[in-house]
């Protein structure tokens, strides 16, 4: 398999997965304090919203990779 396959492969699985799953979450620590023996942090919880048009760009985009020959190569 060569390199814009796979290519092709990761995107329109990235799409597929933008679509199922609209987002990601994650923490983010953003303040950490000592006082002696006591230690404070705050963590702030993220989200990532993927729009619609990105997943199903992505997945458009690895079809076309895979349908359409890339130049190069004469038969």
């Amino acid at each position: 398999m060569n390199t814009t396959k796979m290519v092709a492969m990761v995107l329109i699985a990235a799409g597929i997965l933008g679509l199922a799953y609209g987002g990601f979450q994650y923490t983010k620590e953003t303040h950490t304090a000592k006082l002696g023996s006591i230690e404070l942090s705050v963590k702030d919880r993220e989200t990532v919203n993927i729009p619609v048009w990105a997943g199903i760009g992505a997945i458009v985009a690895g079809a076309l990779l895979l349908v359409v020959p890339l130049g190069g190569k004469n038969r």
